[in-house]
């Protein structure tokens, strides 16, 4: 059998046919390619304007609740400062009168007494200012012990805050009424020599009951 033998001229001009027709597959190709995967990356308007308006509207939300709480903190701050202040100006507790002897103690015995001393008892002149303790509320006020017993004489009974009630004995006025509110250091009444007493002075005690 013989073999056919092709034209060299032939044979160029059919490779370079080939050759052009792979190109064009292969740029028509890529094109298609191309164009397939910028329809799946590039938005379209209305979409990337409605993700602006979503980014947008969460961080004005978020914003908002920024300022919020940065006004909460800024009050719960100044709320604290003020009571602060408040604490610092008011003492707690102070004595029931600014200059005194002390004439007998707490639990000290003696004939004076059925039992043992139930307070202090600081000598001063009768008419002497007496002054509340601590902050409260007047609970007691009147003669006979404003109902403790006529040994105490006319008396003051101020509940405070802390379960504790103050009493102020033998006195001479009484300047508060029951019910009434009542700050430390603030003027309730003169002290005098009322009810079983051995001399001016004001009895002064610290219980757990009115």
């Amino acid at each position: 059998m013989s073999k056919r033998v092709m034209n060299p001229a032939t044979r160029a001009a059919a490779v370079a046919l080939a050759t052009a027709g792979l190109g064009a597959s292969l740029v028509a190709g890529a094109g298609s390619a191309f164009a397939a995967e910028g329809k799946a990356v590039v938005p379209t308007a209305a979409t990337a304007s409605a993700a602006v308006a979503a980014q947008a509207e969460t961080q004005a939300h978020l914003a908002a609740q920024v300022k919020v709480a940065a006004a909460k903190t800024v009050a719960v701050k100044a709320t604290a400062t003020k009571k602060a202040v408040t604490a610092k100006k008011a003492p707690a507790w102070v004595k029931p009168v600014a200059a005194y002897a002390l004439s007998a103690s707490f639990n000290q015995g003696g004939a004076m007494w059925a039992h043992k001393h139930s307070g202090q008892d600081f000598a001063v002149p009768v008419g002497t200012p007496v002054k509340a303790a601590a902050a409260g509320t007047v609970v007691k006020a009147g003669p006979y012990g404003g109902g403790d017993g006529p040994a105490y004489g006319n008396a003051i009974v101020v509940k405070h805050g802390n379960g504790t009630y103050s009493q102020y004995a033998h006195l001479s006025k009484i300047q508060v009424k029951i019910g009434q509110k009542v700050g430390a250091g603030q003027k309730i009444a003169l002290s005098g020599n009322t009810g079983n007493s051995s001399g001016p002075h004001l009895h002064f005690e610290i219980r757990t009951t009115p």
